[in-house]
């Protein structure tokens, strides 16, 4: 799993780049926050190598909560900038501070 921001100076957003590494999944999203946690939104497409990939504009100078939706199996990210508990879902969820 990986998170890679590109913070982009003409706009106040950052460019954050998901990827996980699913080579037997059929599909995979990124939920989260900034998505409403909506799956169709996080969609995320399959590379050659297995690897899942997504690139979404994220408002900067913000935190989010996400998680990785892997044939239908919620994952956090270990390389994400923390974890947060929610009470919402009972588990915790991953966290990239832009």
């Amino acid at each position: 799993m990986a998170i890679k921001k590109q913070f982009v100076k003409t706009k106040p957003v950052c460019k954050v780049t998901f990827s996980i590494l699913a080579k037997d999944a059929v599909s995979a999203a990124v939920v989260g926050d900034f998505n409403n946690w909506n799956i169709e939104e996080g969609s995320m497409a399959k590379l050659k190598n297995g690897t899942f990939k997504g690139v979404f504009d994220l408002p900067k100078d913000a935190t989010y909560e996400f998680k990785y939706l892997v044939d239908g199996n919620y994952l956090n990210d270990p390389e994400a900038d923390g974890l947060k508990w929610n009470d919402f879902a009972a588990a915790e969820n991953s966290v990239i501070a832009v």
